[in-house]
């Protein structure tokens, strides 16, 4: 113990880890939007930025490898009983140690700030966490090897930027079960919150990262030629069983979905408001907004019912078309909570209550036009709605502005007629175009 106290001092674990501890909360707490919604997003976001701490933890690890050789005392350590593994041995525990424990300290940085609101804890959180940080120890491991086989000053920032490109490029190689090996990062991309990453893939990166630390203990520790060239056998054997064991099916490797996060949990009473699992600590504050859109949408014949979360997942067909369901987004904001809760009561209303008809004509226009008719204000932008639209066809508002005037100089029958009739042509898959100018 005393000797491993001395390499927590003297070594560069510490320097490291804290250095990893740095970049680590500063890169997620950059942009705290991408991870508030729950645990899930929060291990994907610091998985992906393994872009960093990984180059960091391999550089590192070289310029601690290198310290016998820039003290020159190798041959007389050489000359001692104490073999070179149990000298080693505190190091790899120092280095090994303090850059995991960076790792989870940058966890639960993160995990601080959403643990009120964050309502669902999937289990496989802990697997991909524990997976990190092993990815991080093989990276340290690896270096200490490096740096003793190649003891030049330049080692260590040369390391740094080939372990940047070397996660980057196999994270967006093809195919992908093989960038799913390779690259630590890989399936860290977020698309929805209720994405997770397929067991086969956390496990053959498991598999993949074994076999490197592994070389860079032999490495390491090894005295002779025949032992250094014995290090890529680990290697190649976690490289063969990890792409054995990989996934290819591409639902598993692009962007998996977790079933129970996605599972609706809903209202007791009517009108049912419904949200995806990960989302249930806004269900309170959705379910008003909600109502208050299905009672302007109430005036029309046929109105819709319930309102439910959209929960669709890369390459899934979009849902049928429910007449009696409302389909909308929920935003989460930074804290965790319900973000742009004004929108909320226009998404219910707007396009109707209908949501994706497939190839059925749409007139966004006319659409929008009806449905600030029904909310009683006059038609604006989405870019004055929504922070993350840039772009929208400057006529579009303008548009419907002019076909709600049409619609405010009509006796209040009338106009509601005409809305309903919009509404019914969606339905229909007809062109609703003209209906509201006729």
């Amino acid at each position: 113990m005393s000797i491993l106290g001395l390499e927590l001092r003297r070594s560069a674990a510490a320097g490291a880890a804290l250095l990893a501890l740095a970049v680590g909360v500063a890169a997620l707490y950059l942009i705290p939007g991408r991870w508030s919604e729950g645990w899930m997003p929060l291990v994907l976001t610091s998985k992906e930025y393994l872009i960093l701490l990984w180059p960091l933890a391999l550089a590192a690890g070289a310029w601690q490898g290198r310290r016998e050789h820039r003290a020159k005392v190798g041959e007389l350590f050489a000359t001692t009983p104490r073999s070179r593994a149990r000298r080693m041995l505190p190091v790899l525990v120092a280095m090994g140690a303090t850059l995991g424990l960076a790792y989870l300290l940058v966890l639960v940085a993160g995990g601080v700030r959403i643990a009120s609101t964050a309502s669902y804890f999937p289990p496989d959180v802990v697997v991909i966490v524990l997976v990190g940080v092993l990815s991080l120890v093989a990276a340290a491991w690896l270096g200490l090897g490096l740096g003793r086989l190649l003891p030049a000053l330049v080692t260590a920032p040369v390391l740094a930027v080939a372990g940047v490109l070397l996660v980057f490029f196999t994270a967006i190689m093809r195919p992908w079960w093989l960038g799913a090996v390779l690259s630590p990062v890989y399936g860290s991309s977020m698309w929805y919150p209720f994405q997770t990453i397929d067991s086969g893939v956390t496990g053959a990166l498991a598999i993949w990262m074994g076999g490197l630390a592994l070389a860079g203990v032999l490495l390491l520790v090894g005295g002779s030629p025949r032992a250094r060239v014995a290090a890529v056998l680990p290697v190649l054997l976690g490289l063969g069983v990890a792409t054995a064991i990989v996934p290819r099916d591409k639902a598993a490797l692009l962007a998996p979905v977790d079933p129970v996060a996605r599972e609706l949990v809903c209202t007791d009473d009517a009108p049912k408001v419904c949200v995806t699992r990960v989302h249930a600590n806004v269900l309170e504050s959705v379910t008003p907004l909600a109502r208050e859109g299905l009672a302007v949408l109430a005036k029309l014949p046929g109105a819709p019912t319930e309102v439910h979360e959209y929960a669709r997942a890369i390459d899934e067909e979009n849902p049928a078309v429910r007449d009696d369901v409302v389909v909308i987004n929920v935003r989460i904001d930074d804290r965790g909570g319900l973000a742009l809760p004004d929108v909320v009561v226009l998404e219910v209303v707007s396009g109707l209550g209908v949501g994706y008809t497939g190839d059925c004509p749409r007139d966004p226009a006319v659409e929008r036009a009806a449905a600030y008719h029904l909310l009683g204000r006059e038609p604006v932008s989405d870019l004055e709605l929504y922070p993350e639209m840039i772009w929208e066809e400057p006529e579009l508002n303008a548009e419907a502005v002019a076909l709600w005037q049409d619609l405010q100089e009509l006796p209040p029958a009338e106009a509601l007629s005409r809305v309903a009739a919009v509404r019914a042509a969606i339905l229909a898959c007809q062109d609703s175009t003209g209906l509201l100018s006729q």
